[in-house]
């Protein structure tokens, strides 16, 4: 059997973007032990959950929503829909989603223009309200985008708390520049953390590959 794999995560790095280049949000990486001091070598790391590409889970924006650790993987790990989004300006509308026939159960990645920058973009493309509210509608089980927000500049968090209320998982900071719209097998189950709302990720998409993986 013949298959391509696509990693569409962030690399973990002490320079790397962050929302908004908040530098409380960069990561730190600290060597605690190297070979001059002992036979191994050991690593710290201060990580925000948000950090790179991560799941949120519904805690993220409900006060009564669940932790990471209440997150399905199941949904996680299965097929998948990368749709190319890259000439819309601005937030993702309904009308710049209805063409594409979403079906229910979808896990849908919306590839922009967001995957051709490495830098952070504070005009980043984003899921615009009527957007999320079209996408739960449809019954997708998830949503992931190559931004670090799934939405910005929206009072009140609209296109989240859509999303979660409809059971709609969601993923961020992906990275689709080198992946061509069309049906991937998808695994991308966040860290196993424990009360958070949110985890790292490493996502991978499979091409060639059945829904069922074989």
């Amino acid at each position: 059997m013949s298959y391509r794999v696509y990693d569409v995560s962030m690399t973990i790095h002490e320079e790397m973007p962050v929302y908004k280049n908040k530098p409380e949000k960069k990561p730190e990486i600290e060597v605690i032990q190297d070979f001059d001091t002992g036979s191994a070598r050991e690593s710290r790391i201060h990580l925000d959950v948000h950090t790179g590409t991560h799941v949120d889970s519904p805690l993220h924006m409900l006060p009564d929503g669940g932790t990471i650790e209440t997150v399905d993987v199941k949904p996680l790990t299965g097929p998948c829909r990368v749709v190319d989004l890259t000439d819309v300006e601005g937030g993702i509308r309904r009308s710049d989603l209805e063409k594409y026939e979403i079906r229910e159960g979808d896990f849908l990645l919306l590839k922009t223009r967001n995957s051709e920058e490495d830098a952070f973009d504070f005009d980043f493309i984003f899921l615009a309200e009527d957007g999320a509210e079209f996408l739960a509608s449809c019954g997708v089980r998830g949503v992931g985008i190559d931004a670090l927000g799934v939405e910005r500049s929206q009072p009140g968090h609209p296109t989240h708390k859509k999303l979660f209320q409809a059971g709609v998982l969601i993923v961020e900071g992906l990275r689709l520049k080198e992946v061509p719209a069309g049906e991937y097998f998808m695994v991308g189950a966040p860290i196993k953390l424990r009360d958070t709302e949110a985890a790292p990720a490493r996502v991978l998409l499979f091409e060639g590959l059945s829904a069922t993986g074989v």
